[in-house]
């Protein structure tokens, strides 16, 4: 190979410099590229106790790992020769459209991550075209869920309350805002033991100790924006002080039963939907009941761990359940290829907690904005590299579920 001088036009032609971004918000937002990537911005930028509440799960977090672990566990099957170039993300969902195959799942103190909380989900949620939903223990007002997102899809998630009035009366005032479909939540008769807050000594609201005081240090802007801004609001709790697990057990009913659902399916005017569903059998019976929908989910493992990975449930479940009524899932989550996969195995939807509550907490209502961009990149680009042209043409075809774990002998439906 002959050697030159290296000639100065040349080198000019390669030298390419980029616009400096001054917004270290943008920045810092611009430079993630998954869903990871926003976690551990969030994990620099927010307090200890605020970010494993929401990071953790229950007891040893087995639930949690072995549900994202399904999904690292995927193997896909593209097609070929397939024109891709025109994708259809869109999708519908309990009788109402979303532009893609998520949405954004309920969370509670939500603010407690970041002050924008609830509003900065729904904004977003609302300007991407997909749902929305509040928890019951929300941080903010059904009312102002719906003022923040007036124009798109608002769903309301409800626990059984010991004092029912309190729980029917949030009934009546999600319809009279018009959201459009109640989650009936059946997974939390009592709070789940959540270790990481307990060693934290994670309170609602959080406690000012020498230890909270230390972790502060660094972070300075987390308790500026909570200091500086309106005292939480509940959407249902009138009374805090205490750990998330005593305020659970105080609030929520072990009573919960079948009665409970013919009440508030008796009040509700939208569609009904049950969350927690985690075993083949209450799949049948919900299905022979009539619910417009089930969630499989095991509530981010937050309640039982060792509890069913629900993703490795969804096949069974709607081949159970035949069409009679919709399935949804959550739990693991992570990636825009987390939820090919599931609506590829049945799912008609998905929804995202964690991964929500990471932008959020990276950048409050632009981290959302950029969560939703990350996963919805990647659902674009997977769809295409499978060469699929819209979610209908997925199918059990394009996934195998690869395990790890296969049990000794079948177990009971």
């Amino acid at each position: 190979m002959q050697r030159q001088f290296p000639k100065p036009d040349e080198i000019f032609e390669l030298m390419r410099f980029k616009k400096p971004e001054f917004d270290a918000r943008k920045r810092r937002l611009a430079a993630a590229l998954t869903i990871e990537d926003l976690r551990a911005i969030a994990r620099r930028r927010t307090p200890k106790a605020a970010f494993d509440y929401t990071d953790g799960a229950a007891e040893d977090e087995i639930s949690l790992r072995r549900a994202r672990q399904a999904f690292r566990d995927v193997e896909f099957h593209p097609s070929i020769l397939k024109d891709v170039s025109a994708l259809d993300t869109s999708t519908t969902v309990f009788g109402g459209p979303s532009a893609l195959p998520f949405g954004i799942a309920p969370t509670g103190f939500t603010r407690l991550m970041q002050t924008e909380g609830e509003v900065a989900g729904a904004g977003a949620a609302g300007a991407a075209g997909i749902p929305f939903s509040l928890s019951t223990l929300g941080t903010t007002s059904i009312e102002d869920v719906k003022a923040a997102n007036p124009d798109g899809r608002n769903w309301f998630q409800l626990y059984v309350m010991r004092d029912r009035e309190v729980s029917y009366d949030l009934v009546r005032r999600a319809a009279a805002a018009g959201f459009d479909t109640l989650f009936f939540t059946v997974d939390a008769p009592v709070a789940g033991a959540r270790l990481r807050d307990k060693r934290n000594g994670f309170s609602i609201p959080p406690q000012i100790t020498l230890g909270t005081v230390a972790d502060a240090l660094p972070r300075p802007w987390w308790w500026w924006d909570f200091l500086t801004t309106p005292k939480l609001e509940f959407a249902s709790l009138t009374a805090t002080g205490g750990t998330v697990g005593e305020l659970l057990d105080a609030a929520m009913d072990p009573t919960i039963s079948f009665k409970d659902l013919d009440v508030i399916r008796a009040m509700w005017p939208g569609k009904l939907v049950v969350k927690g569903v985690q075993n083949v059998a209450d799949s049948r019976t919900l299905a022979d009941l009539g619910v417009d929908g089930i969630v499989l989910s095991n509530h981010g493992g937050r309640q039982l761990d060792r509890a069913p990975v629900p993703f490795y449930l969804l096949p069974e479940v709607v081949k159970a359940v035949g069409g009679r009524t919709e399935v949804a899932i959550d739990t693991g989550i992570m990636s825009g290829a987390d939820i090919v996969a599931s609506v590829a195995m049945g799912a008609q939807f998905t929804l995202v907690g964690r991964a929500y509550l990471y932008g959020l907490m990276a950048g409050g209502r632009a981290g959302v904005d950029r969560a939703i961009e990350i996963l919805r990149g990647q659902v674009i680009r997977t769809m295409k590299l499978l060469q699929v042209s819209s979610v209908a043409e997925l199918n059990p075809g394009h996934v195998t579920q690869l395990r790890r774990l296969l049990p000794l002998r079948e177990s009971g439906s």
